[in-house]
């Protein structure tokens, strides 16, 4: 293993090296205004979650889910709530980032987290981090990139209030949990 210049994390020798943050954050940002150019919509990705679990429910209980009032809107008249915008953006980018993993030499499976609370410790904490963020999710009705990035694009109230909440809680929960991580 060797240290990738400028940062702490150790890589295969061989991967290219890390972004420049700044120039990941223009090409993140100009990405974000061609999205919205070409399709009208921002970034996101946590409403592909809740059409999955809706077409789900609806293959495994479907007058149950039709009756629902949270999937019901979503699966009435036989509609496929993964016949979406949103469904094909998160597929683009999950192979978008498989390719850019690939080709920098960075591809890996592996278990991070905490050393401190072993393998199924950190199992644990990645479970429950998902669901509350998740939870977090649709509460707000969006994640980080779909309300935070683009309602901030949009100089929504929203999106502001969303990231300084997302940031303040961060640093509180990372406050909490520094000990784990020594």
């Amino acid at each position: 293993m060797s240290s990738v210049p400028g940062s702490t994390r150790s890589f295969d020798a061989g991967a290219k090296p890390l972004w420049r943050p700044h120039a990941a954050g223009v090409l993140l940002g100009l990405g974000l205004l061609l999205t919205f150019v070409l399709t009208g919509h921002g970034l996101g990705g946590s409403g592909f979650t809740t059409a999955l679990a809706a077409k789900s429910a609806q293959v495994v209980a479907p007058a149950a889910t039709e009756a629902n009032s949270y999937f019901g809107g979503m699966v009435e008249d036989g509609r496929n709530p993964l016949d979406a915008w949103i469904t094909w953006q998160v597929i683009g980018v999950a192979f978008g980032a498989l390719i850019g993993a690939l080709s920098a030499r960075r591809f890996k499976i592996q278990l991070d987290g905490p050393g401190a609370l072993g393998k199924p410790g950190r199992i644990a904490m990645a479970l429950l981090g998902g669901m509350v963020a998740g939870f977090g999710a649709r509460i707000s009705l969006g994640c980080t990139s779909g309300l935070g990035l683009s309602g901030a694009a949009t100089l929504a109230t929203a999106g502001f209030v969303f990231l300084g909440g997302f940031f303040i809680s961060g640093a509180v929960f990372g406050l909490l949990t520094r000990r784990l991580w020594k």
